[in-house]
């Protein structure tokens, strides 16, 4: 083997693991500052129900109060207020176990297998 081809063949192999490695952070990053801005935050949307490619409907929380609002392409049209008794909120477990350490945890083992 030619010495120009391991060389070219190793900066590859090297910039490919830094931008994997910069992907990684960057994504925590951005992970980090979206939760931290979204949190207490008066303006919540609760459900989503899509109805055609380019028609919804919403149930969000503003404050204290519930609305059901229709939205497509063009417009968002105010459906009606809900009381807090008829929207059952379910809580979001975020700690699913689909982080990206656990992903990646499976695509090693999956590779030791092999």
């Amino acid at each position: 083997m030619d010495v120009t081809a391991i060389a070219q063949f190793l900066t590859v192999i090297f910039l490919f693991i830094v931008i994997l490695v910069l992907t990684y952070f960057t994504t925590r990053f951005i992970a980090g500052y979206q939760k931290n801005h979204s949190v207490n935050t008066n303006i919540e949307s609760v459900e989503v129900m899509r109805l055609s490619p380019s028609q919804y409907v919403q149930i969000i929380r503003i404050g204290s109060k519930y609305v059901a609002i229709a939205v497509s392409k063009d417009s968002i049209e105010k459906l009606c207020e809900l009381s807090s008794e008829d929207v059952e909120v379910a809580a979001q477990d975020f700690s699913s176990g689909n982080s990206f350490q656990n992903i990646m945890d499976k695509i090693k083992q999956g590779w030791q297998q092999k």
